[in-house]
């Protein structure tokens, strides 16, 4: 190096670095390395960009983007639906009966409307200019269900609103052909879900058509929710959506075909596979339990943190 390069390169970047006061040491930027190689050349040293980004890793510098990670707000009882998740996940561990997290993905449309991501190509991909969803040829709800135990992870499109119903015919839908035959001795389904959406811990019409859903499959669900704003505590954020996303880059989902191919192919070096259908079914929007729900409600609710533990189990089982 020149004599006197390091003290030029830090005297450049110092009205333009930033630090993490949770680590002492780590430095960041937001020059570019051609920026800063100009800058030098100014003050007499002509190096190449090469030469900057060592300069950059002998001064522990980067640049970086900021990362979704402080939280909106915190709950008062934060902490405490985490203990209960823990201990429910440690005893459905050990059993034979499935441990599943739930969440339906953001809407997608199909048509010719441009998506985010590269792919390797022969030709350029045409999409329309603008981005506007009356320009959709259809829109898709995925509702996915992660199996905790087994690393698998399916995709349910559904073709019209992300309801409750919608939620619970998905899950049924995952039973039927999955659950039942990959947990023949099972008794009882935990399902972790978020605080909102679909599956909202504060809606009486998900607790009416997860009662109806019990019946249908004749096994208990015990349903535990994650407090507000730690939706991404929830494993399928982070252990299934992320991989689907990652498989669908780039491409435009012209048909429903292209996007059960490209959900399909969402895998991981550790054995995740995806299994993708699409639910035909019409659920529109606004439904509501029966007036008499709130009395007549079979569900179960725990003495810890009722409102978002409780447990739907088959009439025929009783409470």
């Amino acid at each position: 190096m020149f004599p006197g390069l390091d003290a030029a390169f830090l005297d450049v970047i110092q009205a333009r670095v930033a630090g993490d006061p949770m680590r002492e040491g780590v430095l960041w930027t937001n020059l570019s390395r051609a920026a800063i190689a100009d800058e030098l050349s100014q003050r007499g040293f002509r190096i190449s960009v090469a030469v900057v980004a060592q300069l950059l890793q002998r001064h522990c510098l980067g640049r970086r983007k900021a990362q979704k990670t402080l939280p909106l707000k915190r709950h008062a009882q934060r902490d405490h639906p985490f203990q209960i998740i823990a201990r429910l996940r440690a005893d459905y561990q050990n059993s034979p009966n499935p441990i599943l997290s739930v969440d339906t993905k953001h809407k997608e449309f199909l048509g010719q409307l441009f998506r985010a991501g590269r792919l390797y190509t022969h030709k350029p991909l045409q999409a329309l200019d603008h981005d506007f969803p009356s320009a959709a040829t259809g829109v898709l709800h995925p509702h996915g269900i992660y199996d905790c135990k087994r690393n698998l992870g399916h995709i349910n499109l559904g073709l019209s609103h992300d309801t409750s119903r919608f939620a619970c015919d998905s899950m049924a839908d995952w039973w039927n052909r999955f659950g039942q035959t990959a947990y023949p001795r099972a008794t009882s389904i935990l399902m972790l879900c978020d605080g909102g959406g679909s599956n909202a811990a504060n809606r009486h019409v998900f607790k009416y058509h997860l009662e109806q859903l019990a019946d249908r499959i004749g096994r208990e669900i015990r349903v535990a929710h994650y407090p507000p704003y730690c939706s991404k505590y929830n494993p399928i954020e982070h252990r299934f959506f992320p991989h689907v996303t990652r498989a669908c880059q780039g491409l435009l989902f012209t048909s429903l075909e292209v996007v059960c191919q490209a959900m399909a192919r969402a895998s991981t070096k550790t054995g995740l596979s995806t299994t993708v259908r699409v639910l035909t079914g019409d659920y529109p929007v606004g439904e509501k339990a029966p007036k008499s729900y709130k009395r007549t409600t079979k569900i179960a609710f725990d003495q810890e943190l009722p409102a978002w533990n409780y447990r739907a189990v088959p009439a025929k089982w009783g409470t």
